[in-house]
């Protein structure tokens, strides 16, 4: 299974979403897709998707918070799995795209290469709603499945480690985190 034809899958569904992005390709492959003012491309603060999803979800009630993760950037940050569990905000919905590698820093194998199992560390820190998905039909469906539900979720996608020739967007990243900003200021005011 493709990450991109994962993310083309539900790009609809991410409409009325914010939507955070770990760094490289996922951040790229989403915005190949078309880029919307909900979307926020954290580049260069691996691991922190998941850390910003949460601030997000917690401070944004009534929003959906969608965070598109990695197994790289994950593994690096595996506390913020408990610390989600903590607080267990029912509007975040946290997807990690798991290709068993560093792709957009080299392609370095990682740890769930050798038998590390992010649905299992995840449900063991109290994640409420754990699942791992291998096609993109079953992807689309838990996608949409935490979409509509009010509890913490986190999908785990086995992908493979492909990805997109560059990482370069023509969005400027400082034009990306005002516009993100500008975005959320709007859903306050309706």
């Amino acid at each position: 299974m493709l990450r991109l034809d994962c993310l083309r899958a539900v790009y609809s569904q991410l409409e009325n979403c914010l939507v955070v992005t770990i760094m490289g390709a996922t951040a790229a492959e989403l915005h190949s897709l078309g880029h919307r003012p909900n979307f926020f491309y954290l580049q260069h603060a691996m691991g922190l998707a998941s850390s910003t999803g949460l601030g997000l979800a917690l401070s944004l009630p009534d929003q959906k918070i969608v965070v598109l993760d990695g197994d790289g950037s994950l593994l690096m940050n595996l506390g913020s799995l408990s610390t989600m569990a903590r607080y267990r905000p029912g509007n975040l919905v946290h997807v990690v795209f798991d290709n068993e590698s560093l792709l957009s820093v080299g392609g370095f194998p990682t740890a769930t290469s050798t038998g590390a199992d992010l649905e299992g560390i995840a449900r063991a820190s109290g994640i409420p709603k754990v699942l791992t998905v291998r096609t993109v039909e079953d992807f689309r469906t838990a996608v949409k499945d935490a979409l509509h539900g009010t509890q913490l979720t986190t999908i785990v996608a086995k992908v493979e480690a492909t990805g997109p020739t560059g990482y370069v967007t023509d969005l400027s990243l400082v034009e990306n985190r005002f516009q993100f900003r500008r975005h959320i200021q709007s859903l306050k005011r309706q």
